[in-house]
C-alpha cells in the first residue's frame, strides 16, 4: 500500500507536538493569532497573501490551512487563483532576476580563459 508523502495532520500530530514543545507552540500559536488578526490589513487579505506564500514555500499543509482560511474570510476562488498566479509569477520572477549571477559568472569566466 502506498504511503502519502505528507501524513494528514491529526490530533496524534497536535498531542505530540504539544507534548514535546510545549511553550514554543504556545508562542508560535499567539504570534500566527496576532498575524492574521485584522489590521491595516483584513484578514481575507492576510490570507490570500498567506495561500501565495504558501504556493512559493510549497507547504502542502500551509496550502490547504489558508486555502480553506481564505475562503471562511470570503476569498473567492477567482481571488485565490490570482494570489496563486502572484505567487508563480514571483517564483518565476526570482528566477529570471537570479540569471543575473549567472550570466556575470559566463562573463568572468570569458574574460579569465579567453
Amino acid at each position: 500500500m502506498d504511503q502519502p508523502m505528507f501524513p494528514p495532520s491529526s490530533a496524534e500530530i497536535a498531542r505530540k507536538r504539544r507534548e514535546l514543545a510545549p511553550k514554543p507552540l504556545e508562542a508560535f500559536k499567539a504570534f500566527s493569532a496576532a498575524v492574521f488578526a485584522d489590521g491595516a490589513l483584513p484578514g481575507k487579505t492576510k490570507q490570500l497573501i498567506a495561500v501565495a506564500v504558501a504556493h512559493v514555500t510549497q507547504c502542502p499543509y500551509c496550502i490547504r490551512g489558508h486555502t480553506e482560511a481564505a475562503l471562511r474570510h470570503g476569498a473567492s476562488e477567482q481571488e485565490l487563483m490570482e494570489a496563486i498566479w502572484v505567487a508563480a509569477e514571483m517564483r518565476a520572477g526570482g528566477a529570471y532576476a537570479h540569471s543575473a549571477l549567472a550570466i556575470d559568472t559566463m562573463h568572468q569566466h570569458a574574460t579569465h580563459t579567453g
